[in-house]
């Protein structure tokens, strides 16, 4: 009787042994399966290390972007097409971190928990990814970019879909430069995604995030007068500006871009409103977007002396903005005061025509901006245009937008030349965000060109 109460309480030890294994598999299976399935010694997947065998990657306008043909990925016939979407449909290497070869590659092979990559193997290819990108904008603004470094993105304010996003140095996947060439400062920071993955001195870009924190904490701010003789003196030093615009309004200082008055306006607002106020319309926070988390921009103001407020209100010093960020809070203010997330993916579908997946239009809640600052702010970059830039600079768009200029040190052979904006058109719902970096001209020479190029190119 003793040996069988012993021989029992064995086998139910075995047994829980067993039952303990097989959770612990069965949850290892859940967790890693699509890792085990996906994983690049899948032959049915890959060949030589390299994605070979997935769905099509197709345009908003149903133009293939990158296709399996003959058990080998291939791309789009336009070279400059390919150069200019390689960030977003990305490489087959995997080193294009936020192209979709890379971030939905369980859904381009067609993966689920349940078959596993069945379907690949049966029909020969994967889903397929729709994206919101037009690859003629993209084609634009890459040629537009003339190989200056820098990014390019306009989405729909409305609806959140990106239509253009852009980023140079890029390169052809057909024709992938050698080792050396890559390794060269022509191709430097090739396989970053400029638009969504780094951030930049802002310039005078800037200078809307310190004209809201005036609209909202300086009560006489549109009744005040400032006065410009080329610099604004904070004790010893001073902020040096553009130029001498004599007496000028709130207005016409940010139509002039004038770094006195703003400097002016930093220092009297303090550098803990301003970094506030920063931080309220997003410029140092993150979401994502098709699930890349976007660089988050700088603006700490904790150790600035008057001087140094006065350089960060015209968006030096220690300030950073993502450009995408930059162009989510230009639909904000065009939203009056909502802010809405860009997305570049905007459905995935099944080889027999099956819907797995199709985007929908979410809000950013790291851009926290009152309907009055935004309808002032709409007014105050309108000007901008008609009164400064002038509407012949982006004919029929009503354009409202503000250029930046930002010195980013000694070493580069220019400054990084910005323009961010929106068109007020009821029908044509878009802001954009251009960056060229160490440009020889100023922004309005360099940056306004290329966002009139894009946008005009829409629909077209």
């Amino acid at each position: 009787m003793h040996n069988t109460v012993k021989r029992a309480f064995l086998l139910l030890f075995v047994v829980g042994i067993f039952v303990v294994g097989t959770v612990i598999l069965g949850f290892s299976f859940f967790r890693n399966s699509e890792e085990w399935a996906t994983h690049r010694a899948n032959a049915h997947i890959y060949s030589g290390g390299q994605i070979s065998a997935a769905g099509t990657i197709y345009d908003s306008e149903g133009e293939i972007l990158a296709q399996t043909k003959d058990s080998k990925r291939t791309y789009n016939p336009d070279s400059a097409v390919r150069k200019a979407t390689l960030h977003a449909v990305g490489d087959t290497e995997g080193f294009m971190s936020t192209g979709v070869h890379a971030l939905f590659e369980s859904e381009l092979t067609g993966y689920n928990i349940v078959s596993g990559t069945y379907y690949l193997e049966k029909y020969g290819i994967g889903n397929d990814i729709n994206l919101t990108l037009d690859s003629k904008v993209c084609k634009t603004a890459y040629n537009a970019l003339n190989g200056r470094k820098g990014t390019v993105g306009v989405y729909n304010y409305k609806t959140g879909e990106i239509v253009c996003m852009v980023s140079c140095p890029t390169y052809d996947p057909e024709n992938k430069p050698d080792n050396d060439t890559m390794n060269s400062d022509a191709y430097k920071a090739a396989y970053i995604n400029k638009f969504l993955s780094s951030s930049f001195t802002p310039g005078s870009t800037f200078k809307i995030v310190t004209s809201a924190c005036a609209i909202e904490n300086i009560p006489d701010i549109y009744e005040r007068t400032f006065d410009c003789d080329g610099e604004y003196e904070v004790g010893e030093t001073a902020v040096i500006c553009n130029g001498k615009h004599g007496k000028q309004s709130f207005e016409k200082a940010l139509n002039n871009s004038c770094n006195s008055a703003f400097a002016e306006i930093s220092i009297e607002l303090g550098k803990t409103k301003l970094q506030k106020t920063a931080e309220k319309m997003g410029l140092t926070s993150s979401f994502e977007v098709d699930r890349v988390p976007l660089s988050r921009g700088t603006a700490d103001l904790s150790k600035a002396v008057d001087i140094d407020t006065g350089w960060a209100g015209i968006g030096q010093y220690t300030i950073t903005a993502n450009p995408c960020m930059m162009m989510t809070l230009m639909g904000a203010i065009a939203n009056g005061g909502t802010a809405v997330e860009p997305y570049y993916v905007g459905s995935i579908t099944t080889p027999k025509g099956f819907s797995v997946y199709k985007a929908k239009t979410e809000y950013a809640n790291e851009i926290s901006l009152n309907a009055d600052t935004a309808e002032k702010l709409t007014d105050l970059l309108r000007s901008n245009v008609t009164d400064y830039y002038g509407d012949s600079s982006f004919p029929d768009l009503e354009m409202c937008g503000k250029t930046g200029t930002a010195e980013v040190g000694d070493d580069k052979t220019g400054d990084n030349a910005w323009f961010a904006g929106f068109s007020q058109r009821v029908d044509f719902p878009y802001a954009i965000v251009v960056l060229i970096e160490d440009s020889s001209s100023n922004a309005r020479q360099a940056a306004i060109p290329v966002a009139n190029k894009v946008l005009q190119s829409i629909g077209g």
